[in-house]
């Protein structure tokens, strides 16, 4: 489990031209447990019993395990962004839980430095709320007071732009399309500066003037705040908003360096192959 240790001597700074680390992954393995046909259905009192006795019974429940997330390490530092970029299934988003602290490690250790937020596409807000109630929610959830998002309430709503075709913030989030409830939640998550940020596809759901905003904001958070994480399969949102990319690819950390630098090798690991031309009939 992530460490909520401070790496600092909390004031954020160091000493004068110190690079201050704000989340170290040291020799990180995550595995998932799959139950087999010994295993039945699960629920969360089972997967906590299979954790605690798994290593006597997962041979006779049948368990399978997937090593999601292989020996990655890395340090990231105050006023990075950093992009997380793979293929399907390379273990972007499990990493992102395991540094948030919502992911046990298998081997390893993640230590923080402050309190990790973590953003993703699939956030839970409450579908039969209005836009209204849940920008409470979501900013009660983030630890502001009512005062702070009664304060800043109308800057979340102007930023995530889904008023500009009608009053939908006062309509239910099960009304929204998947992208108004995404820059909805961004626009939460935005109003408030975080040590760590954690964001999860968020971007690659809004239009180029939203994630115009969405970059400048994240370079604004960086300036007052930690670090900024971004998971995207957009290469483009990855340029406009990181310096440093960390590319993983089944579940192994691949390449970790300056973001043109990475792209330019991951392009070409995923660009399709020519297609040859058909053989001429004789």
């Amino acid at each position: 489990m992530a460490d909520n240790t401070a790496l600092t001597d909390n004031t954020g700074t160091g000493t004068a031209g110190e690079r201050v680390p704000t989340v170290i992954a040291d020799g990180v393995d995550i595995v998932y447990r799959v139950n087999g046909a010994a295993g039945g259905r699960g629920s969360a009192t089972a997967a906590l019993n299979r954790i605690v006795r798994r290593k006597k019974t997962e041979k006779a429940a049948g368990v399978r395990t997937v090593h999601a997330v292989k020996n990655v390490s890395f340090v990231a530092y105050k006023g990075e962004a950093i992009g997380l970029i793979g293929t399907n299934g390379s273990g972007k988003s499990t990493l992102l839980k395991a540094v948030a602290g919502l992911l046990p490690v298998e081997n390893g250790r993640i230590y923080t430095d402050g309190q990790p937020s973590l953003l993703g596409v699939n956030a839970a807000l409450m579908g039969d709320l209005t836009g209204e109630r849940n920008v409470y929610l979501g900013g009660l959830a983030m630890g502001m007071t009512r005062e702070q998002i009664r304060e800043r309430y109308q800057e979340i709503v102007d930023f995530s732009g889904i008023n500009e075709k009608g009053d939908f913030i006062s309509l239910p989030m099960r009304t929204y399309s998947s992208g108004m409830g995404s820059r909805l939640r961004f626009s939460i998550a935005a109003a408030k500066d975080h040590d760590v940020l954690l964001i999860d596809e968020a971007l690659a759901t809004g239009d180029a003037k939203f994630r115009q905003r969405s970059a400048e904001r994240i370079r604004a958070m960086r300036e007052h705040a930690g670090t900024v994480f971004l998971v995207s399969h957009s290469n483009g949102s990855i340029r406009e908003t990181c310096e440093r990319v960390l590319w993983l690819e089944r579940g192994e950390l691949r390449m970790d360096g300056p973001t043109e630098e990475v792209l330019k090798e991951y392009e070409a690991f995923t660009e399709p192959k020519k297609k040859r031309p058909a053989a001429a009939k004789s």
